[in-house]
């Protein structure tokens, strides 16, 4: 049997920076994050890179340290009044490869947080362009749009309250046109995150909703 990659010391590990949110009691306990969070999550990137390539070869799984698929711990605290230092959860996006400094791009998402731990696949906060490119493609190419939720892919996000100027109110996918992210969210336990079998776990969730990337890197003209 496949040894877990997480345990619940990573989550411990939150839960206590939840209490202790200030730089000093970081540092002190920086031994712990690096054996506890980073680590597992960096082993966790690295041994997802073969099931990856599975799904598409263009998306990359970079278990780098600085500049890979694991986002930074750190807040950024410039335009926010919340000045706490560090992020209460820990997260690794498995960006398209012509995307890697992007994280508004298509691609496959963990996010793990004491309580409310998930699995993504989708398009983010994406820069106007983008989100035109994908309006358009779900108006000029309704039946691969609707096959997505007969296949049982929900899709959500923020939303306008009206169909944005330029798309017709009453295109029966109207409301999908108002979004202003298009992702699924998969909620997951701390228990199946810990178990010796995420990975398969994590990659299926993945490869059941790759119809979704495929729609959103096509509507970018990126290559699938």
């Amino acid at each position: 049997m496949a040894e877990p990659v997480f345990n619940r010391s990573l989550f411990q590990f939150l839960r206590d920076l939840k209490a202790n949110n200030n730089r000093e009691w970081f540092q002190a306990n920086k031994e712990r994050y690096e054996a506890e969070v980073k680590g597992p999550v960096l082993a966790f990137v690295l041994a997802f890179a073969e099931p990856l390539a599975g799904i598409n070869k263009h998306f990359r799984a970079d278990p780098r340290p600085v500049g890979g698929s694991m986002f930074r711990i750190n807040r950024d605290t410039r335009f926010s009044g919340n000045k706490d230092p560090y992020k209460l959860n820990v997260g690794a996006q498995f960006r398209h490869g012509l995307c890697t400094k992007d994280v508004h791009s298509p691609g496959f998402y963990l996010h793990l947080e004491p309580g409310g731990c998930f699995a993504s696949t989708g398009l983010w906060h994406p820069e106007a362009d983008a989100l035109r490119k994908v309006r358009e493609r779900i108006v000029s190419n309704t039946r691969a749009w609707k096959a997505l939720q007969t296949g049982g892919i929900e899709v959500g996000g923020e939303a306008l309250k009206r169909v944005p100027a330029g798309f017709d109110p009453a295109h029966p996918f109207a409301e999908d046109l108002k979004l202003k992210d298009f992702y699924t969210y998969t909620p997951l336990t701390e228990k199946e995150v810990c178990a010796p079998d995420f990975l398969a776990h994590f990659t299926g969730i993945c490869r059941s909703h790759a119809p979704l990337a495929a729609f959103l890197t096509k509507a970018l003209e990126l290559p699938w």
